[in-house]
């Protein structure tokens, strides 16, 4: 049973690296087209209105990219929590990069008042 479960989380952390892979790729192809507005804006040095509506549009899709990419990385949070309910918390499904300290999860000496 172990090896089917292990099997499945395997699917699903390939899954979930391209999706965050693909958001990441997408972040950075929607910042610099943001860029390349604005120094194509000045290159052709026309009003900083000409095009403004579409930078704005585009500057939406950034910030839904970045929102994309907090979603993706809160889903990922909650697939090791589901991992450690499957009974697989000694199980690694990573890619070995150590995952950065969060909040609640370490161990924080408690501050003291001094003279």
């Amino acid at each position: 049973m172990l090896n089917k479960r292990r099997a499945a989380a395997m699917k699903v952390v390939e899954s979930l690296y391209a999706a965050e892979d693909a958001i990441d790729i997408a972040l950075a192809k929607a910042a610099e087209l943001n860029s390349t507005l604005m120094t194509a804006r000045a290159e052709a040095e026309v009003s900083a209105l000409m095009g403004h509506d579409a930078f704005e549009v585009a500057a939406s899709a950034f910030a839904s990219l970045a929102r994309a990419r907090c979603d993706i990385v809160e889903a990922h949070k909650r697939l090791s929590e589901t991992k450690v309910q499957m009974g697989m918390r000694a199980v690694a499904v990573g890619d070995g990069v150590p995952k950065p300290a969060v909040a609640g999860n370490v161990d924080v000496p408690h501050l003291h008042a001094v003279a």
